[in-house]
């Protein structure tokens, strides 16, 4: 089978007065030119020899960067020879003998149909891509289950207090703060009609069933989704990832599975967590804008809501967790390059991690709906 990788073009002076060119001047080959270019001497011969005999592949890139060399040569008034070009370039190279002096190509905008069918095609790629990082990691999970020994606890307790226990002061605060933004919205509209009472209900129910996980899953993308993808890109960017596959260490053991299992842990109790102090939140407001004490929230509280609704809640939590740390992992693990690489992904995997999470939110809306839950 015919090879379809691409020789780099490569520009060299064998002579004072002697440029040989080779490799695939092309727009796939010409990258590192810069400095080849920065490398070169003005020579003092009046004629210069441009040898093309090593060029294997060139189009019309290749010949604005060898009209890039060659017109500050003839506007010092040297004569320019070309020698050794294979006879298929002929076209190309008279295009150049024509146009000394061209200025180079304006760069082409593709059209907008092209940009949305490249967008579409990119996304597809990627998702075809988690689809088959989610495989590998559930065959990896489905074999570390199978024997115990092989999992790793020391990382999963590490996991569990980073994204767990290091996170209660913030999703404290902000569920706290949302039961108090729920019960003061309300307030003004249930006091016009004396359903004071009736802010239990919508406290417990909002903040149970959907804005306790929500939020808590959001913080948990943006706090730990985001360092998952940025450590486990910069390891792959230092080729730590590469070492552990020589040592033979697997990656998706050490790196991805404590971080879901520890995620698959910690969320649920995060998630019951943000239920307690948002319905906390939303008892101090009741109290002091609605005149509803304690003692009756709750007892309002019990008989409206319901323990489905509790559980609903809860069981939300296990799929936002495996969805965050998926595609923080799978993120991380698509980083090359270098430290805006690790930035670029990063950012990706926290907007990724978040759409995600709402999504499937929606679809368990739509399910609860259909099932009359």
């Amino acid at each position: 089978m015919k090879s379809l990788s691409v020789a780099p073009a490569a520009l060299a002076q064998p002579a004072p007065g002697e440029f040989a060119l080779s490799g695939c001047w092309t727009v796939l080959g010409t990258g590192a030119l810069d400095r080849q270019f920065d490398a070169l001497t003005v020579p003092a011969q009046a004629e210069i020899v441009v040898d093309g005999a090593g060029v294997e592949r060139l189009d019309t890139v290749g010949v604005w960067l060898l009209q890039e060399l060659l017109q500050p040569l003839r506007a010092q008034g040297h004569a320019v020879r070309m020698r050794g070009w294979s006879p298929r370039f002929a076209e190309l190279l008279e295009l150049l003998a024509r146009h000394p002096d061209a200025p180079p190509p304006a760069p082409r905008r593709p059209p907008a149909l092209e940009r949305a069918g490249r967008a579409a095609f990119a996304a597809g790629e990627e998702i075809f891509a988690l689809l088959g990082f989610v495989g590998e990691a559930a065959a990896a999970l489905a074999a570390s289950l199978a024997r115990p020994a092989r999992i790793r606890w020391r990382p999963i307790l590490h996991n569990i207090r980073s994204a767990g226990v290091d996170a209660l002061p913030i999703i404290g605060l902000l569920s706290f703060l949302m039961g108090v933004v729920i019960a003061y919205q309300a307030a003004d509209q249930l006091r016009k009609y004396g359903a004071n009472i009736f802010v239990a209900d919508l406290v417990g129910l909002s903040m149970l069933r959907e804005f306790a996980p929500l939020m808590t899953a959001i913080i948990v993308a943006g706090r730990s989704g985001s360092a998952y993808a940025a450590q486990i890109g910069t390891m792959s960017v230092t080729e730590e990832i590469d070492a552990m596959r020589t040592l033979g260490i697997a990656p998706l053991e050490l790196l991805v599975l404590p971080k879901v299992l520890a995620l698959l842990v910690v969320l649920p109790l995060l998630t019951f967590f943000a239920d307690v102090l948002g319905v906390f939140g939303g008892m101090v407001m009741a109290r002091a804008q609605l005149g509803v004490g304690f003692e009756d929230f709750l007892d309002r509280f019990t008989k409206a809501v319901s323990v489905t609704a509790y559980a609903i809640g809860i069981g939300k939590a296990p799929v936002f967790a495996a969805i965050i740390a998926a595609v923080g992992c799978f993120q991380g693990f698509r980083t090359r390059g270098g430290a805006d690489s690790v930035g670029r992904h990063t950012t990706r995997s926290v907007v990724q991690s978040i759409f995600l999470v709402i999504v499937a939110d929606a679809l368990f809306s739509v399910l609860f709906s259909v099932l009359d839950i």
